[in-house]
């Protein structure tokens, strides 16, 4: 399981905040309704994945949702410029749907679908949160791991690395 990082409630300089800027991020699934055998068999799960400053966090999302072998959508959020995930002082982006609903203390900063990846102000080692259906509470801590300024061709965002099992979206603990 990754260490939560520190950062800045406000975020640092980007090393490149460019839209044609690749970013590589590596996604820790840090909580969730998983059983005790399947996290005793798979003690790290995470995902790389590699991602353009002009892509969306709802393009991450999409992404993220594939990596994790996810089939049905629910209610999402990131948290950035915290000190990780569930930070309650974390800058909030939500899906649409979430700015109409009265009881989100704070209110969200911006909206997923227009938030681009170059927009966050993300550096090398910052991490934020993804917090995936709100129900279940799929909790995830992603970390920035490099910032390149030349994006080689091919189609993003994509799956670099896979480590540890998907576990089920809905478990059996029976």
């Amino acid at each position: 399981m990754p260490k939560t990082k520190k950062s800045e409630n406000v975020p640092k300089k980007a090393v490149n905040p460019s839209p044609n800027a690749l970013y590589v991020l590596k996604v820790f699934l840090i909580d969730g309704p998983i059983t005790e055998e399947f996290a005793a068999e798979n003690p790290v799960v995470s995902r790389t994945i590699e991602i353009k400053g002009s892509n969306t966090l709802e393009d991450l999302h999409k992404i993220i949702f594939k990596a994790f072998d996810r089939e049905d959508e629910h209610m999402y959020e990131f948290q950035v410029g915290g000190r990780g995930p569930q930070d309650p002082n974390a800058r909030r982006y939500c899906l649409k749907a979430a700015f109409s609903s009265s009881d989100l203390t704070p209110a969200p900063t911006g909206d997923v679908a227009s938030t681009t990846i170059a927009l966050l102000g993300l550096s090398i080692d910052d991490a934020f949160g993804y917090w995936f259906d709100f129900g279940d509470d799929w909790w995830h801590q992603i970390d920035v791991q490099s910032i390149a300024d030349a994006v080689p061709s091919g189609k993003y965002p994509k799956i670099r690395e896979r480590v540890g099992a998907s576990p089920p979206q809905y478990a059996d603990f029976e």
